[in-house]
């Protein structure tokens, strides 16, 4: 089942995407109290019964009549993982210097790199990315990302993959330079701390164009990946590539947090990136995400600030 998030005449609401157009699904909810997000289905654990009111239903809008938005605009937490493709490790680290803090054995000698995005980074299909005014090369990442459907606390990789209510797409947009840098005093960590920060500007993280239920997915670890920008291949990979498979980094982050319905989990994007090949997206630029079975989340980038950001001027 696809759930997604629109606005339809002005007004947002939820609905299940079908072959037919959009079931509304507060307008088919039986009584009072319908979930009007994605989260409040979650929360709810009415995955069945959406699906099972969908399957009734006969009234439904054509989908050309409305705007996707992110599935999940504001969720509880934003993860992503840093380094989860070996291939990925190597070009940033050979082609850019980039340390990463991980070997060459990878899974036998790492664990996973988690990091939190805003949720202000969240927007959805066709939406415009923001270039920050702090920045002068923007970089792509094409990520699977994984949605969670009910609590999960120090849960083993068996138990885990349970608690994943469905998988969307994700682009992890950064910002590969930052303006702070020029008259600066260096101090441990300043690396890492720019490198951050380039996770962290508004618009940074697009999702959509809808979340595919888990059932869904037979395997998730089977998936291809394809990024395009102006309809020009830079990623290629397949989601049996990430060093560590969902259940396990799942699993991994539930040891050192709970994990709620709606939490979003990035896990990793492949080689590829911008920061490797020094080619960078450009104002205008069209960036077309593609997984298999999750479909195809669409942006375009904005104009290139005119004056950027110097605290230190």
């Amino acid at each position: 089942m696809k759930l997604a998030a629109y606005k339809s005449n002005g007004v947002e609401s939820i609905g299940v995407l079908t072959q037919r157009g959009i079931i509304d699904i507060p307008t088919i909810w039986p009584g009072s109290g319908p979930p009007r997000s994605i989260i409040d289905i979650l929360r709810q654990d009415a995955i069945a019964t959406v699906k099972k009111l969908a399957e009734k239903s006969e009234i439904v809008t054509p989908v050309e009549n409305v705007k996707l938005l992110a599935p999940i605009s504001r969720p509880g937490k934003l993860l992503a993982l840093a380094g989860n493709f070996g291939e990925h490790i190597k070009e940033a680290s050979l082609k850019r210097g980039f340390k990463l803090g991980l070997s060459d054995a990878q899974k036998q000698t790492t664990v996973p790199r988690p990091f939190l995005k805003p949720a202000t980074t969240l927007i959805g299909p066709d939406d415009q990315i923001p270039w920050p005014a702090y920045s002068e090369q923007i970089d792509y990442e094409l990520e699977l990302a994984v949605v969670i459907g009910k609590r999960a606390k120090c849960v083993e990789a068996e138990e885990a993959i349970g608690c994943v209510a469905g998988y969307t797409i994700a682009n992890d947009v950064s910002a590969r330079s930052v303006t702070f840098k020029k008259g600066r005093t260096g101090r441990p960590w300043d690396d890492f701390y720019d490198w951050l920060a380039g996770k962290w500007a508004d618009g940074f993280c697009p999702t959509g164009p809808y979340l595919v239920t888990a059932d869904e997915i037979p395997n998730v670890q089977n998936l291809q990946m394809e990024l395009k920008v102006n309809n020009e291949t830079r990623q290629k990979a397949n989601t049996s590539q990430m060093i560590y498979p969902v259940a396990e980094v799942v699993s991994f982050l539930s040891f050192l947090m709970t994990l709620e319905p709606g939490d979003i989990i990035l896990t990793g994007t492949p080689a590829g990136v911008a920061v490797a090949s020094g080619r960078f997206l450009q104002s205008g630029d069209t960036i077309e995400c593609g997984i298999e079975g999750l479909g195809i989340l669409k942006n375009t980038l904005s104009q290139k600030p005119a004056d950027f950001y110097k605290p230190l001027a």
